[in-house]
């Protein structure tokens, strides 16, 4: 059987909107207690990002569907290969400014497919493409016009038009919608509402395999984009630092980080390696970076925790690179959807927890079965 399976699996969340059986309940992120993804004895604990699928992308041309498709091969080939634990959908799982309709929920069933049909859990977090405002192709306007459209039961006005609102799906929607269709497998969750307009901020922990004591805590955040600035608030800073405090006060547990959207040490990083830093490892730097659009201060907060290990972004997909910043790394993962810009060859990155003694890792999975670019992130 395969080891996520199992692996016993329980949530620590900032606050989770749980609608089963018609009822909504809330826990409180100031009092809940840590769950757990618990290490089997003498193994370790897979994890694989996806990053930057774009599902939905051009979906009324030939191109789109295809690209959909090809980018749930790369995610099967990847998932196959490695047999992870645990997914991150690392942000940008769909093109929401592609979507004319509020419809997006079904492209995101679509990109969590390949993990959901393999019976292992995953969560997520926004990009700035997942609740993107719908633009116009200017090809519409041309002699060809608007493709079909099946538009949601409206009534008509009293011009005799249906009434309709090119709206998309909210973030919350979206959140919403993974929950309560997928409460088995998806540890995904909606953050305390003072940290809105970001909705997925949570945390998540591995235990021992023959204990309850924790070996790693995972904590997720919403960057913004789409509805909002592309920014980590203040607020969320004061959240990580209340939540981390109250977990891990003594910094004794290693803790990793995961957004989409890097903030602005990264671009001071890839400026770092231009000039000759040979502690990076990657193998593409394609592209320069695309920061967040301002600094409220969680970068300087994370420096500050001997045990915060890594920061894990997606967004630009020309880079896939780890780089040492001063006793942390910064890690890119891979381009693994055929949506979104760039011709590189698509992937994922992996990171592996041991216990015992305690290791961090990670490389980089190609959809052709290969691997590159391992690194040690925690000596």
């Amino acid at each position: 059987m395969p080891r996520h399976l199992t692996s016993l699996i329980s949530l620590i969340v900032a606050v989770r909107l749980a609608v089963q059986c018609g009822l909504a309940a809330a826990v409180n992120s100031r009092t809940a207690e840590p769950g757990k993804f618990r290490l089997r004895m003498g193994e370790s604990f897979k994890i694989t990002l996806f990053a930057d699928l774009h599902f939905g992308e051009d979906a009324w041309t030939e191109w789109g569907p295809i690209q959909d498709f090809n980018s749930r091969r790369v995610m099967s080939s990847v998932l196959d290969l490695e047999q992870p634990d645990f997914v991150v959908y690392l942000g940008d799982v769909i093109t929401a400014n592609n979507m004319m309709v509020a419809n997006a929920s079904l492209y995101w069933d679509q990109a969590i497919s390949p993990v959901r049909e393999r019976g292992i859990p995953w969560c997520s977090v926004f990009g700035n493409h997942d609740d993107a405002s719908f633009e116009w192709p200017l090809e519409w306007f041309s002699e060809t016009g608007v493709p079909p459209v099946t538009y949601p039961a409206t009534k008509a006005s009293s011009s005799g038009y249906k009434e309709f609102s090119f709206h998309g799906t909210t973030r919350m929607e979206l959140m919403r919608s993974e929950i309560e269709k997928h409460a088995a497998l998806s540890y995904s969750s909606i953050g305390p509402k003072d940290l809105w307009p970001g909705v997925s901020n949570y945390v998540l922990k591995v235990s021992s395999g023959d204990s309850q004591l924790p070996v790693a805590y995972m904590y997720f955040f919403d960057s913004g984009g789409g509805s909002f600035p592309e920014v980590i608030s203040n607020a969320q800073v004061k959240w990580f630092q209340l939540q981390s405090t109250n977990l891990n006060a003594n910094k004794s547990i290693p803790e990793l980080i995961f957004w989409h959207i890097p903030s602005k040490s990264f671009k001071g990083m890839a400026a770092a390696n231009s000039n000759g830093n040979q502690n990076c490892v990657g193998s593409i730097f394609g592209e320069q970076v695309a920061s967040q659009k301002a600094e409220m201060g969680i970068m300087q907060i994370l420096e500050q925790r001997s045990s915060v290990k890594a920061v894990f972004v997606g967004h630009n997909h020309g880079l896939d690179w780890c780089c040492p910043f001063n006793k942390l790394w910064l890690c890119y993962a891979r381009h693994t959807g055929y949506g979104g810009y760039g011709n590189w060859a698509r992937g994922s990155r992996t990171i592996e927890i041991k216990e015992l003694p305690f290791s961090l890792k990670t490389w980089i999975t190609m959809e052709n079965g290969t691997s590159h670019s391992e690194v040690t992130l925690s000596s």
